[in-house]
């Protein structure tokens, strides 16, 4: 079977793959954070595109160009339903240049609140809202009409993925150990016992990759360059990220723009500090420390779909699959691994977990000791 017809857009930014902490800005220190902390976009009030190639960068992580008069159309169509939907619900007055911009890129450049008029920013914001949310409800009614076997999903998720991961090998970054696996059919029930809200549809790390850096420090420029190759950072989902880490605040502590940047940001610098919304595994040990999280990673099926198909049109020609992140550096991996925080102490207190609930109720027959009656 073909591979996904279309790949992201590679960045055209100069240099090697390897973007330090100082270098960054306030972009990409705020790509950063949602994947961090597990954020939604849903809750920003801007963008921070400057120009239209880096909205071309962006379109290409979610597997649009816009040189394809089919995926220029697509987009369109999300906007008409986002408008609409802005219209009908709260009674918006969306003005034309955000309803019915000359150029699709322009609207992206009015939520960042660099193109004229800047005053129509905050609706080109929520309108973009809508649209992210619209395009994902319609990509998971493609996949669920297209007969697409979920083992095929994660093969061509698995060649992207790897890809890339050659690719930053080959480009210098400073990885270890860049490797993938799919939970197995036991590890997957057990979890979905051991936890009482799961179902399967929530589970989250059927496919997972594994990332180990030299140091702690290398780990923030890593998820970057993911999330500029790989993955579009507005699809993290949210609430999915475990991260006892690598904290925003000590990055912006050590950035050398650090308050500078602090007052720009979309939430409040000391958000995490207040927040206690951060998930963690109650089986882990208490010295485990990792940061993972799951992104809802775009891939193209035009391959599975006529040419003429109406559903094409009607849905488009992307579908999603949930990948995990698991990052951690080389010190941090061999702690994890000793004493209480080992996978085989987290698999014991799982299991004793699954245990408990299963045979609740029930009466466990004592053993006959040797030689009795």
């Amino acid at each position: 079977m073909p591979f996904e017809l279309k790949q992201p857009k590679q960045p055209s930014v100069p240099g090697a793959l390897y973007r330090p902490l100082e270098e960054m800005g306030l972009a990409e220190l705020e790509a950063l954070r949602l994947v961090l902390r597990g954020g939604s976009v849903v809750d920003w009030r801007r963008l921070d595109f400057t120009t239209a190639a880096e909205v071309d960068e962006f379109l290409g992580l979610n597997l649009f160009d816009l040189e394809d008069p089919r995926d220029e159309r697509r987009l369109r169509a999300i906007l008409g339903q986002a408008v609409e939907y802005l219209r009908h619900a709260f009674g918006y007055r969306v003005a034309d240049p955000v309803a019915m911009p000359d150029d699709v890129r322009d609207l992206f450049l009015l939520a960042s609140g660099v193109a004229e008029p800047r005053k129509y920013r905050r609706i080109a914001c929520v309108v973009l809202k809508v649209m992210h949310v619209i395009h994902h409800l319609e990509a998971r009614e493609l996949l669920f009409r297209t007969p697409t076997r979920e083992s095929d999903l994660s093969e061509r998720v698995d060649r992207r993925i790897m890809g890339e991961a050659a690719r930053m090998r080959a480009g210098g970054m400073p990885i270890l150990e860049f490797a993938g696996s799919v939970k197995a059919r036991g590890s997957l029930v057990t979890k979905l016992i051991a936890k009482k809200e799961s179902v399967a549809a929530q589970i989250f790390d059927r496919v997972r990759y594994r990332i180990v850096t030299e140091t702690p420090e290398q780990i923030a420029p890593v998820v970057l360059h993911l999330t500029r190759t790989l993955f579009p950072f507005n699809y993290t989902v949210p609430g999915q990220t475990q991260n006892s880490l690598v904290r925003f605040v000590d990055l912006l502590k050590r950035h050398p723009r650090g308050a500078e940047i602090g007052g720009q940001l979309q939430l409040p610098p000391d958000l995490e500090r207040r927040d206690p919304s951060e998930p963690r595994n109650e089986f882990s040990g208490r010295g485990y420390r990792v940061l993972n999280f799951v992104v809802d990673l775009p891939v193209r099926i035009d391959d599975l779909l006529p040419p003429l198909d109406p559903m094409a049109d009607e849905l488009g020609r992307i579908v999603f699959s949930l990948v995990e992140f698991q990052v951690v550096d080389r010190a941090t991996a061999i702690a994890n691994e000793a004493g209480d925080s080992s996978h085989d102490r987290y698999k014991r207190r799982q299991l004793k977990r699954v245990l408990r609930r299963l045979s609740r109720g029930l009466v466990v027959p004592k053993r006959r000791r040797r030689g009795g009656s």
